[in-house]
């Protein structure tokens, strides 16, 4: 007795359209990628795109910076100053706390995030590379910096103008300190990324800025104040060279004609201010590539 063939089942796929469709539109490329990462870092440095709380610091901060300028304003324009009680050049290292503590808390908060969620490899899948990484995010701390120091200045030279002080000499020391203040952030920001990249808990990153800002002040002061008092002049302007703060300072006294803020007052002349600002291009240079290597190996 023959057994029926069996019936084959009845085809029930089906192709269902849930309307995905590939992208036709522009492609933007690596340059849109890079100022969208700049701008994204950017705004972040002062909280702006991110959490009510997030936002707390970094604006206080820059209130701190700015309250010091319209009150020497303030008094300028009261009584009829001819001259501001405080130098341009002056002003971002009287007030360098602030400047370290900003630093240290934004720092951090660019780069620690990315690495402790693993999410730059992501960035560095298509199309943006490690070069385009390195500088938005090198290229946004030294702006946010830039705002932070310069907006007050920017504040002293209107209230000198409002005091109808003389508005060639003003408009020259304000560009002395911008001339400053750029050098200033190129440094502070370098040094504050490479700190906060070699590791992804951003309280280490945030401990790790403060040391190195504070420690080396607080040392080369130190030997400085000792020099000073031993009557071994001649030391004071070398042992500048190790602190970021004292560089800047060395820097503006040497082709700015700023005070210099060293013990006795005298900052280096021409020929040592030439290996401070050496010494400051090296250690901005030397940022990029640490943070370049740093980044060779975190995207892989």
């Amino acid at each position: 007795m023959s057994t029926p063939a069996p019936q084959a089942a009845p085809d029930t796929t089906r192709i269902h359209n849930i309307g995905y469709r590939s992208y036709d539109g522009p492609r933007l490329g690596r340059a849109y990628a890079r100022r969208s990462l700049f701008s994204q870092s950017l705004r972040g440095a002062y909280g702006l795109g991110r959490s009510a709380k997030s936002k707390v610091l970094p604006m206080l901060l820059f209130g701190v910076m700015c309250v010091p300028a319209l009150i020497i304003v303030a008094v300028a324009v009261v009584t009829k100053q001819t001259k501001l009680s405080i130098e341009y050049t002056q002003y971002a290292i009287f007030l360098q706390v602030v400047i370290g503590i900003y630093l240290a808390s934004q720092a951090p908060q660019s780069v620690s995030r990315d690495l402790r969620f693993r999410t730059v490899p992501l960035y560095f899948s298509r199309p943006i590379e490690r070069v385009d990484y390195v500088l938005a995010k090198f290229g946004a701390m030294a702006s946010a910096l830039f705002l932070l120091t310069s907006v007050p200045l920017l504040i002293l030279w209107i209230g000198s103008l409002l005091a109808k002080m003389d508005f060639g000499t003003q408009t020259q020391m304000f560009g002395q300190g911008l001339l400053s203040v750029i050098l200033l952030s190129l440094l502070f920001g370098g040094i504050g990324l490479v700190m906060a990249a070699l590791t992804p808990r951003r309280g280490f990153g945030v401990a790790a800025v403060i040391a190195v800002l504070t420690i080396s002040y607080g040392a080369v002061s130190t030997l400085q104040g000792i020099a000073y008092g031993t009557d071994n002049l001649g030391a004071i302007s070398w042992l500048g060279l190790f602190s970021p703060i004292t560089l800047i300072d060395g820097v503006q006294t040497a082709f700015l004609g700023a005070p210099s803020s060293f013990p006795g007052g005298e900052g280096p002349g021409a020929g040592v201010g030439a290996v401070y600002l050496l010494v400051v291009l090296a250690l901005v240079a030397g940022s990029y590539g640490i943070l370049m290597r740093r980044y060779r190996k975190v995207g892989l």
